[in-house]
């Protein structure tokens, strides 16, 4: 089997390809699974699975979720989760959505008020599904006001940006209840970006996986092969799975190629059995 890749988005959160587009791409990259991780939403899974059914592509239903722990924001990923049967979910993700929607409604008149050219009409007629910061980015590149997406976070969208609001989360008890809940395997997305190693990252780690997490990214477009031992070693010794993917967007992330990263990911298909054969060991079925 090729290669997985079992973290992307699609334009009904904030990435470029409506998802049967998506799979289809994943497809044609050889891929032997993928995994739809759209931001606090599970609208686009349906589109999904009917072009996986179609193309022969296996694809794993899931999403992405912000989450507080410990005074930090952190993500996590659902994976296989019963979209169509999970009303708690669902519940928690209409509470992000509406803090989103304020959040978005603050940083557009933010942008306003520097002398941009938007508005929140805008910003929802360019988005398919959930509206996030590449969507005000790609309007700024196309009015001219920056080169690039990298430069519209640089300056105005990133966490040090003019316009910068933090992103609404759930507590992690929460999100992992109300995964478990839609019969999800809970994973602690791109560890790298939690600015800790060692020591500190173990027992944080480990205090997540007391909680209910389930796995660690291990395997991710902005981990070196260093941490990526680093990460596998660590789930090895507290008895998680490992998954791994892209964080693929499309034009929300250049250079970030679907499957591949940067050009060096590679994560084996492997992976995939493991975390299957831990869903099966706790009675979960894919």
């Amino acid at each position: 089997m090729g290669p997985i890749d079992l973290h992307t988005h699609t334009s009904f959160s904030d990435g470029e390809f409506p998802p049967g587009e998506l799979v289809c791409k994943a497809a044609e990259a050889g891929l032997g699974a993928l995994a739809i991780t759209d931001h606090d939403t599970m609208d686009g899974l349906d589109e999904a699975l009917e072009a996986g059914a179609e193309t022969g592509m296996e694809v794993v239903p899931g999403c992405e979720l912000s989450v507080s722990f410990q005074g930090r924001t952190m993500h996590v990923l659902g994976l296989w989760v019963r979209h169509r049967e999970a009303d708690a979910l669902r519940a928690a993700l209409a509470g992000i959505l509406g803090g989103r929607e304020a959040r978005n409604q603050y940083m557009v008149e933010k942008l306003r008020s520097l002398g941009m050219d938007i508005d929140y009409q805008q910003l929802l007629d360019s988005a398919q599904g959930t509206v996030g910061r590449p969507h005000m980015a790609r309007i700024l590149v196309e009015r001219g006001a920056v080169k690039s997406y990298e430069a519209a976070f640089r300056k105005y969208l990133g966490r040090q940006g003019l316009a910068y609001a933090p992103k609404p989360s759930l507590p992690l008890e929460v999100a992992v209840a109300s995964l478990h809940e839609a019969r999800a395997t809970v994973a602690l997305a791109h560890p790298y970006l939690l600015g800790v190693s060692g020591r500190p990252l173990e027992e944080l780690v480990r205090a997540c996986k007391e909680i209910g997490v389930d796995a660690l990214e291990a395997y991710y477009t902005d981990h070196s092969q260093t941490r990526t031992r680093e990460y596998i070693e660590l789930a090895r010794r507290l008895d998680m799975g490992v998954c791994g993917g892209s964080d693929f967007h499309g034009r929300a992330k250049p250079g970030v190629r679907l499957g591949a990263g940067r050009g060096t990911l590679r994560v084996p298909y492997e992976v995939l059995e493991d975390l299957k054969a831990r869903r099966e060991a706790k009675g979960l079925w894919t």
